[in-house]
């Protein structure tokens, strides 16, 4: 088993590595061995090699959210497969996340009625913003603007 780890949404052409280096095949020979590349399970080819370096390349734009939504990892798994004599390696190709999307309110304004005769301290529910984005990209904390007569704390 080989694999490779690449930030999600990399242009096609970005290189993961090279599989021909990491399973000492000769890139020469690529060709002559029909060399090819199988999804599991039939998805998109977003991965391809190039036959002339034996690099293991992006063939389409990775969307991480698109792909696996918001589990915590996201693989792309598929079998290298040359002729003459057959040979078949399984590489996985792990999809790291970026930060490439904003946190959004189930509502864009939130309006809290407040009493002018609020107690000092009591408190206002604000329901969470949602993010696509996983682990350390998510929503990890929230600010309000400095304010003398209001304060937020987030409760895990």
């Amino acid at each position: 088993l080989i694999s490779y780890s690449i930030p999600e949404e990399m242009k096609p052409g970005f290189v993961a590595g090279n599989i021909a280096k990491d399973l000492g095949l000769d890139a020469n020979q690529l060709v002559a061995r029909k060399v090819r590349i199988d999804t599991e399970d039939n998805s998109k080819p977003y991965c391809g090699i190039n036959l002339r370096t034996g690099e293991l390349i992006v063939k389409e734009r990775i969307d991480r959210e698109e792909l696996c939504s918001e589990t915590a990892s996201c693989l792309l798994k598929f079998e290298l497969m040359l002729e003459s004599p057959l040979e078949l390696h399984r590489i996985t190709v792990q999809i790291q996340d970026i930060n490439d999307n904003s946190p959004m309110f189930l509502k864009d304004s939130i309006k809290l009625e407040i009493s002018e005769n609020a107690d000092k301290g009591s408190r206002f529910r604000v329901n969470e913003a949602h993010d696509v984005d996983a682990g350390q990209n998510a929503v990890t904390g929230y600010t309000l603007e400095r304010n003398s007569n209001f304060v937020l704390r987030v409760q895990v």
